[in-house]
């Protein structure tokens, strides 16, 4: 399989990438594209449960006057196919700012070569703000609809 290092299975390096410090996550190729995969250190920066973060609109991971730049960003990643040092501002679910920065972002293929997403990941981020009062930690567990709690409750947080 493509992109599986000799030697592992693809379950195996599913497995890493989920747990892996860098944030991951990616969109489908549709006209508002919807998010189709977060790692741990996504869920936990975001602040969201698998099942609140995939299937979110991606554009709703900035603010709204973020968004327009995110776009233009995404655009041009798509044409490159990938983009390197990329910076911008997001907002985790409970409206909390961060910067991220030196983010990479690429183009997925299917299985003909044809895009049909883009993918983006980084480790540098930092919050813009101190967290809202009354605002739950990220890692507090929460009741999960399918059983047990959202992926990641229970791991240390991620270092600003």
């Amino acid at each position: 399989m493509a992109g599986v290092p000799w030697g592992r299975s693809p379950l195996q390096a599913a497995q890493e990438l989920f747990v892996a410090a860098t944030v991951v996550l990616a969109h489908d190729g549709s006209a508002d594209p919807r998010l189709i995969y977060a790692n741990r250190a996504a869920l936990l920066l975001w602040r969201r449960p698998w099942s609140a973060m995939v299937g979110l609109p991606s554009r709703l991971t900035a603010e709204p006057a973020e968004r327009q730049s995110r776009a233009l960003v995404l655009e041009l990643a798509r044409q490159q196919r990938a983009l390197s040092g990329y910076a911008g501002t997001r907002v985790d679910s409970g409206g909390r700012r961060f910067r991220l920065e030196n983010a990479r972002l690429w183009t997925l293929r299917d299985d003909s070569g044809q895009p049909c997403g883009q993918a983006a990941a980084f480790a540098s981020w930092w919050w813009l703000e101190p967290p809202h009062s009354g605002s739950p930690h990220p890692l507090a567990k929460r009741p999960n609809p399918v059983g047990g709690t959202e992926p990641g409750a229970s791991v240390p947080p991620l270092q600003a």
